[in-house]
């Protein structure tokens, strides 16, 4: 049997019953296009963040470039971020008319390294995005200190981070605003295309809601040039269902990476992921690091386990940002982690004796004589 990376449809089964009829309510009242079931799991949503505001999205890269617009940023702004995330972080940033700035990340947390974000900063820089980076929270306390310092909205990327946990407090409730991705295979997933932003401050949510809806402030009247960015009906249902779920969802994939954390530990060059004081991860993607990555990861294959990686090719080095003028060595600990990090099977339904599996194959890869 294949020991799947990811299992969307043992997660369906168990909560079979309450997804289709979530989804049968919204053909019943024929509440498609965003409509009563959205709102209802942007009032859930704002409740289980413990912020003021939430606007459903049709997707975590149009919650982003949403976010980035109403809080005014555009062309010849700056905004800093990491470059070691999906593309879709930049590309809000360009989307926006604005520059993606990078800085080097953390080497144990892989998180964006505040030591070097001060000097990364200069007369353009009207925000600053940290990646709250499989699961965990980047370092949010210093983060808001140097952008109130110098002025600077923060934008948290939260799309990996649903229900995890900063100093007390959700991740998407520190910052100016936040985005969140429901993309099927997150925490909490749609099923298809989905985003949320959430913020604190009322004029950017005067903005987001203005600018999601084709600029309207009432029905044909259209007070900017917005966007078709609306949450549908049916992936607000789903949502609503699978909130209620999400910290039991996230506290057995915490379990799953204590036992790869205990069991991998010793084990060949392997390096297990590093979770900061004060901070709960609920590990969207369970990453160790190992110079053996690509043939570990053929290996895995040849025995039936899926796997991932987490992402091959920094920002700066994509053919889309060339322009920027980045080369290779410019943020050396992120591209470290492109070249080593592989993504282990985790889910919340995951059996343990998958987990055991997955780890014993790992152990004969490096019993191997090849890489000793």
């Amino acid at each position: 049997m294949v020991v799947k990376y990811l299992d969307l449809k043992k997660q369906y089964e168990s909560i079979k019953d309450e997804i289709d009829k979530s989804i049968s309510n919204v053909i019943d009242d024929t509440a498609f296009s965003y409509g009563k079931y959205a709102k209802e799991f942007e009032n859930n949503f704002k409740s289980f963040l413990d912020t003021k505001y939430v606007f459903g999205t049709s997707s975590g890269t149009s919650a982003l470039h949403l976010a980035l617009i109403a809080m005014g940023i555009g062309p010849g702004d700056e905004v800093i971020t990491v470059p070691n995330s999906f593309i879709a972080t930049a590309e809000a940033i360009s989307h926006a008319g604005a520059t993606p700035v990078f800085v080097d990340v953390n080497p144990k947390t892989y998180l964006m390294d505040t030591a070097k974000l001060v000097n990364t900063i200069s007369s353009k820089t009207k925000a600053i995005i940290p990646v709250h980076l499989f699961g965990q929270p980047a370092d949010m306390d210093q983060i808001m200190e140097i952008a109130s310092e110098y002025n600077l909205m923060v934008l948290e990327d939260a799309c990996q981070a649903h229900g995890a946990i900063y100093n007390g407090k959700r991740a998407g409730s520190i910052g100016n605003a936040a985005a969140f991705s429901f993309y099927p295979g997150k925490n909490l997933g749609a099923y298809g295309e989905g985003g949320a932003c959430s913020t604190n401050d009322p004029e950017i949510a005067k903005q987001i809601e203005l600018y999601r809806a084709h600029g309207e402030i009432k029905r044909y009247y259209h007070e900017v040039i917005g966007y078709n960015y609306r949450l549908d009906g049916i992936q607000g249902a789903i949502l609503n269902v699978k909130l209620k779920h999400l910290d039991n969802w996230n506290e057995k994939r915490r379990n799953i990476a204590s036992m790869y954390n205990e069991m991998l530990s010793g084990v060949g060059d392997i390096i297990t992921p590093y979770e900061a004081e004060n901070r709960n991860s609920i590990y969207h993607i369970y990453a160790i690091r190992t110079k053996s990555r690509d043939a570990l990861r053929d290996f895995l294959t040849q025995n039936e386990i899926q796997s991932g990686i987490h992402y091959p090719i920094p920002i700066h080095l994509q053919n889309a940002y060339k322009y920027l003028g980045y080369k290779k060595g410019d943020f050396p600990i992120a591209e470290e982690q492109a070249e080593t990090t592989l993504s282990l099977p985790i889910y919340a339904e995951m059996p343990e004796s998958d987990v055991i599996r997955v780890v014993d194959t790992i152990k004969k890869f490096f019993d191997k004589e090849v890489v000793k």
